[in-house]
């Protein structure tokens, strides 16, 4: 029997009415192991390669022949916006079927919430934090919607590896099977996979299951990639609108700040040169309907569209066929950089993105009073390092999980007390140390966190010793940011009569204007109260409220790969002629300064420059292992790219080389590291003692054996 043949006879009738020619090797692969296997399932093939539907084919298949008697699959997915787009898909699929999708999530009404609470059935699509929502707040809710769930499916899992809305996604499916006593298979989808494997075992965990990764073509696709500089300010928006002129096209930029600033001087350039303003913009900050906007536009409108967006857009929301990706400046991982090429040539197979550089209007004195390494254009190096490793060596980084991840154990902690009501610390204790995220936690550590807890009064202890949420618990959990485990700024909306054109995150004062939605605006009225700041539309381009990225965590893979650039005399095509001639400049200034030849240089003020290429963690490691040899440095970041450590202490060159010949072979213990108060800033990090914390940072920040491994001298 094909492959075609097993599917549900609906289905089948859905691919003839589509006219689908056959159908492709991950979803003939997908079906053989959904239909034929009790495995977990990773789907990783590049974008528009069919995954959603090689997922749901036969899923919905073997639920049509098998159907549960309660909510049979759940999607999850790291943002509304991708609901909404899968929620119109699958409802396409499904119109002949007596199958419902169902969308939960803060935007969707309660009339529609409670049809599926009368008739718990077909397909839930959820973010984490809804889900949170229910299992903390409406546990027999959750029993009655998910008692015979089958199957869960993970949209864009790669962007909840390594980060704790991760951490929290795996507690939760975790918490759910044992609240239902069901254990439903799961499907990861993605894009951007490094390593698979490594991705399988983590779509695993705590599932008691194998994971199957069909190892199949998602079909050939060709990049044409092209980096660009602009030596003068005004010169950088001109280009930027010629190359975005005519197409569809996303803008990316690393911050909010930038993509405001963009879309309003290209709103100026058309307005000036009589074109239509088919701008927008798209980042967390503008309001959702704005945003939704932007994406009709984008895929169905009747004009090209050019949007400016943040990681908003970079996961896999239909917005139709893209013509053209530019990114002014660089993204900081090869994973980003990938998720943003394949936005692109979904249709015709080839990507287009173009990198454009804005380098702000600099004299040739002002250019040589500055330090050598202050000249080397690194943010170019960085962008052709990203491009380089992963055309030539398919290289990405890898994504590690926080082994001892404490903020999300309060997290999940309070949460779980919440559905529950109370505990002893030993049933808790055997609740969430079993849970996997946590089982590298040790009994003594969690009996600390929680005694530190009590003493806070986020718990309180009853007189017959079980545990529930305290006085300050219940302030905390009574905030609607609770539920997410990410930071939540404080935010001000901002209005134009009846209409939210979106938010601020700092209170600006009456007759102060500022940028929002690609506009500039004057505010008129502040409610803080309310949080409201009410606005009119101005001409010309205001000020930005909005900072940058907050430190970014670069591989040490990438900073090699940037020390070959610089070494080498390779010429690479996609350089137009000022990223060649900056490049050539950047590696004279490197030659000169002899790093050619050798990591150590002499700075300014007898002080040494060690320059041994190691990515963020790695070299913050080296700067605490020279602290124990009474060395004390500092990290230079550029463009927020650790580029070197800056010696303060003025010592022989031997000596320094000494001490590093120590440090790559002795045995260092992160316990032996004065770090001080450092600690991995995240959300919740304020409910854990001191003393974790710090454990925490040494576990999960610090890297030895890999600074060890990659320092080069």
């Amino acid at each position: 029997m094909s492959a075609f043949d097993e599917l549900a006879p609906f289905i089948q009738d859905y691919i003839y009415r589509n006219h689908w020619e056959e159908l492709r090797d991950i979803q003939v692969a997908s079906i053989d192991v959904i239909l034929h296997s009790d495995e977990n399932l990773l789907l990783s093939t590049g974008t528009a390669s069919g995954k959603t539907e090689a997922a749901f084919l036969p899923i919905l298949t073997d639920l049509y022949f098998h159907p549960s008697h309660s909510v049979g699959v759940l999607y999850i997915s790291p943002l509304k916006a991708l609901i909404n787009d899968q929620f119109e898909r699958l409802t396409d699929l499904l119109i002949e079927a007596d199958f419902p999708v169902h969308k939960w999530h803060g935007d969707v009404s309660d009339s529609h919430k409670n049809q599926l609470r009368k008739n718990p059935k077909g397909l839930l699509q959820i973010t984490p934090e809804s889900l949170e929502s229910m299992l903390t707040y409406r546990k027999q809710e959750a029993l009655k919607l998910f008692s015979d769930l089958r199957y869960v499916v993970i949209d864009e899992v790669h962007y909840f590896m390594g980060e704790n809305r991760g951490i929290q996604l795996l507690c939760l499916l975790e918490r759910l099977s044992r609240l239902t006593s069901c254990s439903p298979r799961r499907i990861g989808l993605s894009a951007t996979v490094g390593n698979p494997i490594e991705v399988a075992e983590w779509l695993s965990s705590g599932s008691h299951r194998s994971c199957s990764v069909p190892q199949v073509s998602g079909g050939k696709r060709t990049a044409h990639l092209m980096i660009d500089h602009s030596l003068i300010e005004s010169d950088f928006y001109d280009k930027l609108y010629d190359l975005s002129f005519g197409k569809r096209c996303i803008i990316f930029s690393n911050s909010r700040s930038e993509v405001e600033l963009n879309i309003a001087n290209l709103k100026l350039l058309a307005n000036r040169k009589k074109t239509p303003d088919i701008y927008y913009t798209h980042h967390g900050n503008v309001s959702g309907g704005l945003r939704e906007y932007a994406e009709k536009e984008m895929k169905s409108g009747e004009q090209k569209t050019v949007i400016g967006a943040t990681v908003t857009l970079e996961l896999g929301i239909d917005i139709g066929d893209l013509e053209r990706i530019i990114e002014t400046g660089t993204p900081y991982s090869v994973s980003s950089f990938v998720q943003r090429l394949g936005r692109s040539g979904r249709k015709t197979g080839i990507s287009e993105m173009m990198f454009l550089f804005n380098k702000k209007d600099q004299d040739d004195t002002e250019q040589k009073n500055k330090d050598f390494y202050q000249q080397i254009d690194w943010d170019m190096i960085l962008c052709i390092a990203l491009i380089e490793l992963y055309t030539k060596e398919k290289w990405i980084e890898p994504l590690k999980q926080a082994e001892l991840p404490y903020p999300l154990l309060y997290h999940q902690t309070m949460c779980y007390l919440t559905s529950r009501g109370s505990a002893t610390p030993q049933e808790l204790a055997q609740f969430m140390l079993t849970l996997s995220p946590f089982t590298k936690i040790s009994q003594k550590d969690y009996q600390t966190l929680l005694n530190y807890l009590v003493s806070i009064r986020q718990l309180e202890q009853d007189e017959e010793g079980n545990l529930l949420i305290g006085e300050q618990g219940e302030r905390t959990i009574s905030r609607y940011q609770f539920l997410t485990v990410f930071e939540n700024e404080i935010e001000f909306s901002v209005r134009y009569e009846s209409r939210e054109i979106g938010t601020i995150n700092t209170l600006v004062p009456v007759g102060e204007t500022l940028i929002l939605a690609g506009s500039s605006w004057r505010v008129q009225e502040v409610n803080p109260e309310k949080r409201q700041v009410f606005v009119k539309p101005i001409r010309g381009i205001s000020k930005s409220y909005w900072d940058g990225p907050d430190e970014v965590i670069i591989d040490t893979m990438i900073l090699k790969k940037m020390r070959d650039i610089l070494k080498s005399d390779e010429v690479y095509p996609y350089l137009r002629q000022n990223a060649k001639d900056l490049l050539e400049k950047s590696r004279q200034i490197f030659r000169n300064a002899t790093l050619d030849q050798e990591s150590i240089v002499i700075l300014s003020d007898h002080c040494w420059g060690l320059f041994p290429y190691l990515g963020t963690k790695s070299l913050t490691t080296l700067q605490y292992a020279l602290g124990k040899h009474g060395i004390p440095s500092h990290i230079m970041n550029i463009y927020r790219i650790p580029v070197f450590l800056h010696i303060d202490q003025s010592l022989s060159k031997k000596d320094l080389m000494d001490a590093l010949k120590e440090i790559k072979t002795e045995h260092l213990s992160p316990e032996d590291f004065h770090v001080g108060n450092a600690v991995i800033q995240e959300k919740n990090i304020q409910y854990v003692p001191k003393e974790l914390s710090k454990k925490h940072y040494l576990k999960d920040y610090i890297e030895i054996e890999k600074m060890q491994r990659d320092l080069e001298f």
